[in-house]
């Protein structure tokens, strides 16, 4: 199944607005097959979908498995995002303070006691995409990263490693 055979899931999600719910979107039949943790179900199909079928709309959704794992903070510092939100991370990076501020304060707090995120962002293995290349990719949590980014260039208190859920080929279709 690729992305953009999830369309028409987005429009019917977009068309109801907020009535919409997570647990009526993450129930429908045609998501069944993905068996995806919930929080990357949420995070990519349910809050952005539509948004990302621009940059990932021939990806192979049953050829990735997702795993939350520890990211060192200094792989983020050259980490791109898809061609669409080009300059999204280094925006939010200029004014990581701000862009704290602007959350509810439990994300504040978080980063000063922790230096890191509450919630873990989306990557994904840049050899799924078309054409393939190396490393990861920004999927998801481009305001996260961007605080990050911000937080090391200005010196503020960063964790070493930050989880992170990342998306790669399954082991059927790496074989």
């Amino acid at each position: 199944m690729k992305f953009s055979d999830l369309s028409p899931l987005f429009a019917r999600r977009q068309a109801s607005g907020f009535s919409y719910t997570y647990a009526q979107f993450s129930a429908d039949p045609e998501l069944a097959p993905l068996q995806w943790p919930d929080d990357v179900v949420e995070q990519f199909l349910f809050d952005h979908g539509a948004h990302f079928l621009a940059d990932y709309s021939d990806l192979e959704l049953c050829n990735v498995t997702w795993q939350l794992e520890p990211i060192p903070a200094g792989d983020f510092c050259t980490m791109p995002t898809g061609e669409s939100d080009a300059g999204c991370v280094e925006h939010f990076a200029e004014n990581p303070v701000h862009w704290v501020k602007v959350r509810p304060p439990q994300i504040g707090r978080y980063w000063a006691e922790h230096g890191t995120w509450l919630r873990a962002p989306l990557l994904l293995d840049r050899s799924l995409l078309d054409p393939p290349d190396s490393g990861l990719q920004v999927l998801e949590g481009r305001t996260r990263v961007g605080v990050l980014r911000g937080r090391l260039r200005e010196q503020l208190h960063v964790a070493p490693e930050h989880q992170a859920w990342v998306g790669r080929p399954c082991r059927s279709a790496a074989a």
